[in-house]
């Protein structure tokens, strides 16, 4: 029984008197803050930050779910005290203030329930040695029956403090600070949408750089190769047309090596068109498509496939080229023996995971590192975020290397 007393009680007691000591503090604070608060812009977030704090504490103590945080303090200038004094978010955190006054007299609470139950045994013990010295439940203790009377009463008392008071005014605090302080629900919608803008410009940015470098890239592709075959070839035919008269087998060998020009041209160009979006899709499927980049990957593969139901075109090619990029990075640079590829169907979202057994270490990199490893990994990660999907990369020294990715279907 005094062992719950005291679990109960002294976790309850311990929160009352954190939260007086940071009340105190912070009501010393006040007139400083309200001659600054309105010229300085981080003063105000403070008290933003705090008034987060204490939500985030009393959700600990109920051991409650931890609640959506208050917006961020609305920015302003230096002196604008219109902004101040409309930003909802530093209105609501001002209650802070009045808990900290609360706290005052819950403090006298929490002290007396730990020292009620110790003082009254010291007391019964020294109260009757030395008459008019100790006290028990407000009167001076004089012989040995005041102390055998009123000592145990205010043991009880003490007690009763400890375990059942202090635990409910601790409660009743936490979960005043939790309605107090909490956001409501037009704030958290206003927060949650300014979330999502900031992560659309964020992704919508990236897939823009990505489509720039694709197309930079496909540009490079037909330049170098196509583009040079198809110039080499039309030098050839010229060369063959003027040696025809005169010489037909030396135009014959030239027409043979343009033709084997035309076909390293159509190749290359279907290499560059299999990289926007890959035929094998079309005409196979996503499973089929991944089973063949499976196949033709020189490590073990172990394919995992389930049920993927209708994928729509842009899900496909993302998932499709993950796999693909993730099997050559794998190849190239992870030193595997092993990897395994799970691509299924979770209610409205696509679930891909890719694993292998190499040295791990993987970091996505706006720029390759010295082994040439990371814009690759950043490239899928553009991909994948440009049609509100989600990536996570887990690659700790010594490995394993997963790559997980969750694209909506929706």
């Amino acid at each position: 029984m005094l062992s719950k007393i005291l679990t109960r009680g002294g976790p309850a007691c311990l929160y009352l008197i954190i939260r007086y000591l940071k009340g105190i503090t912070l009501l010393s604070a006040v007139p400083i803050s309200i001659l600054l608060g309105w010229a300085i812009p981080g003063v105000t977030g403070g008290l933003v930050r705090l008034g987060n704090s204490e939500v985030y504490r009393a959700g600990k103590y109920l051991g409650l779910p931890e609640e959506p945080p208050l917006p961020l303090a609305a920015p302003r200038r230096p002196g604008d005290v219109v902004a101040l004094v409309k930003d909802k978010t530093f209105v609501r955190s001002l209650r802070v203030l009045l808990l900290s006054l609360v706290a005052i007299p819950e403090f006298v609470l929490a002290v007396m329930a730990l020292t009620a139950a110790p003082a009254a045994v010291l007391s019964t013990l020294l109260g009757p040695l030395a008459p008019g010295q100790f006290s028990l439940l407000g009167v001076q203790v004089e012989n040995w029956p005041e102390a055998l009377i009123l000592g145990p009463l205010q043991l009880a008392f003490g007690l009763f403090l400890l375990g059942w008071v202090a635990p409910a005014v601790a409660r009743r605090h936490a979960h005043a600070t939790r309605n107090l302080l909490a956001p409501s629900a037009t704030e958290l919608e206003t927060a949650r949408l300014a979330q999502r803008v900031e992560e659309l410009t964020r992704t919508r940015a990236g897939a823009v750089d990505s489509h720039g470098a694709e197309l930079r890239r496909i540009e490079r592709d037909l330049h170098d190769g196509t583009q040079a075959q198809l110039v080499s070839l039309a030098l050839r035919i010229g060369v063959a047309k003027q040696t025809m008269a005169n010489d037909p087998e030396k135009a014959a060998q030239i027409l043979d090596d343009a033709r084997d020009g035309a076909e390293q041209a159509m190749t290359e160009l279907r290499g560059v068109l299999r990289s926007m979006y890959p035929p094998i899709l079309a005409d196979r499927g996503l499973d089929g498509a991944v089973s063949a980049l499976c196949a033709r990957c020189p490590i073990p593969v172990q394919l995992r496939l389930g049920e993927l139901g209708n994928v729509p075109a842009p899900v496909e090619a993302a998932a499709y080229f993950v796999v693909a990029e993730s099997l050559t990075n794998i190849t190239k640079h992870s030193a595997a023996g092993h990897v395994d590829v799970l691509l299924e169907r979770r209610g409205h979202e696509l679930y891909l995971a890719i694993t292998d057994d190499g040295i791990g270490g993987a970091r996505v990199n706006e720029q390759q590192d010295l082994l040439g490893r990371g814009s690759g990994l950043r490239g899928m990660v553009h991909r994948v975020e440009a049609i509100d999907g989600r990536i996570e990369l887990t690659s700790p020294i010594g490995g394993p290397t997963v790559v997980e990715v969750i694209l909506s279907c929706g």
